[in-house]
């Protein structure tokens, strides 16, 4: 052998060998002309638990008040539409991040309300149901299994009473909780 040909197989050699199956690994052979070869390979996957919670806005500007509301003692809001993706059990809860709101006074001699209670914005998934005060303690807002886009529209009710809610800037943080069992 010369040295040319030595070099071509020891470079096929070491390609053969990079390419050989490793292990317990399949195996095929042809040869000839027409030959062909067929290995049976397998593949596997895990999919976990995948939830996607999608908000129509990330803040709601509450309706002011009307000299009628105030008599009535309420007034109503519409709020941001929530859409859930799962592809398992799911469950969402609402909160209040804090049990009074924020208040700043916006007129001279008549300080903001600093006590206003977080249970004086209501909230229902129903423009017309009943409304459930807002706590700082979690409330099953929905639940459903898997699904492509369940959708939530959250109404809420803020409480008024001539007496107490002075003039003022007034805010709440509301958390929305997604979870998969």
């Amino acid at each position: 052998m010369n040295r040319s040909t030595l070099s071509v197989c020891a470079l096929t050699l070491a390609v053969m060998a990079a390419l050989a199956p490793s292990g317990a690994g399949a195996q095929c052979t042809a040869s000839g002309n027409g030959g062909s070869c067929t290995v049976a390979t397998s593949t596997s996957m895990t999919a976990g638990r995948v939830i996607r919670m999608q908000l129509s806005a990330t803040s709601t500007t509450l309706t002011a008040p009307t000299p009628t509301d105030f008599d009535a003692g309420f007034n109503s809001t519409t709020g941001p539409t929530v859409t859930i993706s799962a592809n398992a059990a799911w469950r969402l809860y609402l909160r209040s991040s804090t049990a009074v709101w924020s208040a700043t006074t916006t007129s001279p001699g008549a300080p903001a309300r600093t006590n206003k209670p977080a249970g004086d914005l209501s909230w229902s998934t129903n423009v017309a149901g009943s409304f459930v005060q807002l706590t700082t303690s979690d409330a099953s807002l929905a639940a459903g299994t898997a699904t492509a886009s369940t959708v939530n529209t959250l109404h809420f009710r803020t409480a008024y009473a001539w007496t107490l809610d002075t003039p003022g800037d007034y805010g709440l943080t509301i958390v929305l909780s997604l979870t998969s069992p």
